[in-house]
């Protein structure tokens, strides 16, 4: 069976191609064919980088529109020296990542009408991602309407919070407007926990485990059972940590007396906590940790204010996930910073010495990927798990195809 999956961002395509044979493998395949379109660099351009064959080859396209450059990404699968299947016949199944799911989707589903005006409605709490992750849906059926599609929710995984987790302590009416906790990163947060517990021999329904998913953007999940009991982002992804360019939390009188007293407007402040804040707004240098550190070793100390306060306000959260689980026997690190930035994973460690919690430093400078990084006596295992989306969907996929 293949199964071609669609993980479309607001300026950015990424695509993938597997192959399961029989039965679905344990751990993840390489895919047959991967692409990845950016249209960040330049107007009306498009930078494309296509893997296949254990080649790597990159291509400049004429459009930065989205349909045009999904099409011409898919003509790479069935045609010149990345083509791996004959036409888009042999696709059993395309599979897409959706970003908000809202409060009636609590697992993956079959796409129909009902499902697309589901999704163009949920737009307006995803307006940058929903719209884009349909452009993908109605390029497939333009090219072939009968080709079966399902949709994987960002937010499904997180959809079995106990109400508690879910509901805002505003007015109750918020709660009745859809107004509540729906959590994001769900497709990540559910692959790295099984994958947690295949490198430790466990079953996920046997751990407390905190996931931690830290890149541009950054969420915990706390999951009991292989369930997620509560998670960091809540209605929107801005909630929660400290992020590349967002805010995370803060106290909402900020924006009202930004809004009374400097004239801001609600554009302004969404700009302003969105784009000009977190690791970014404070250091002034960049939303990439790496940069940042350069300039802490430069003598930047905005640099360090802001990576000192990412630290702090990590371990705070990891702490109330600890509390919410009652315990915790994994910790997993996943995402561009927790896959590859050993000092954060040291730093943020070791405020857990209480729980007897101990790193191998050797194991964690090495930036090991799916490995157990913890000592032998630590009471709490640590892992750097390198999280893997696409194939999650495609796993997601293959079970709707199973039930059909």
């Amino acid at each position: 069976m293949k199964i071609l999956v669609f993980n479309a961002g607001s300026s950015s395509h990424k695509s993938s191609l597997y192959e399961v044979a029989g039965h679905l493998p344990t751990t993840a395949p390489e895919p047959l064919w991967e692409a990845q379109a950016d249209w960040t660099k330049a107007q009306g351009k498009t930078d494309l980088t296509i893997k296949a064959h254990g080649q790597t080859t990159d291509q400049e396209l004429a459009t930065d529109t989205r349909t045009e450059v999904i099409n011409q990404t898919l003509k790479t699968l069935w045609s010149g020296d990345t083509k791996v299947i004959n036409d888009l016949s042999e696709i059993a199944v395309v599979g897409h990542r959706i970003v908000h799911g809202g409060p009636d989707f609590t697992a993956s589903v079959h796409i129909d009408q009902h499902v697309k005006d589901s999704i163009q409605k949920l737009a307006v709490f995803a307006p940058l991602h929903n719209p884009a992750n349909l452009e993908g849906i109605r390029t497939i059926e333009d090219l072939k309407h009968d080709i079966l599609q399902v949709a994987v929710f960002d937010t499904s995984f997180h959809r079995q919070m106990p109400i508690e987790a879910k509901v805002y302590p505003g007015p109750y009416e918020w709660y009745e407007q859809d107004i509540q906790r729906y959590g994001f990163h769900g497709i990540s947060h559910q692959y790295c926990a099984r994958r947690s517990a295949q490198v430790l021999g466990k079953n996920v329904e046997e751990l407390r485990l905190v996931n931690c998913h830290l890149g541009n953007g950054c969420s915990l999940a706390a999951i009991k059972n292989g369930r997620s009991v509560d998670t960091t982002m809540g209605f929107t992804p801005l909630e929660g940590l400290m992020m590349g360019t967002r805010s995370g939390s803060i106290d909402p009188s900020i924006l009202i007396y930004l809004e009374r007293e400097k004239g801001y407007n609600a554009d302004k402040l969404d700009q302003m906590l969105n784009k000009q804040s977190g690791l970014k707004g404070i250091s002034g240098i960049s939303s990439d940790v790496r940069a940042i550190r350069e300039g802490i070793r430069a003598g930047n100390q905005r640099a360090k204010l802001a990576l000192d306060i990412f630290i702090h306000r990590l371990r705070s959260a990891i702490g109330s996930m600890v509390a919410t689980l009652g315990g915790i026997d994994v910790l997993t690190f996943t995402g561009g910073i927790g896959e590859h930035d050993q000092a954060t994973r040291a730093s943020t460690c070791e405020a857990f010495g209480f729980l007897n919690l101990k790193i191998d430093q050797k194991k964690n400078n090495a930036s090991p990927v799916d490995v157990d990084i913890s000592t032998p006596d630590s009471a709490v295992r640590v892992l750097v798990i390198h999280t893997q989306e696409d194939w999650e969907i495609a796993r997601e996929c293959w079970h709707i195809v199973q039930k059909k």
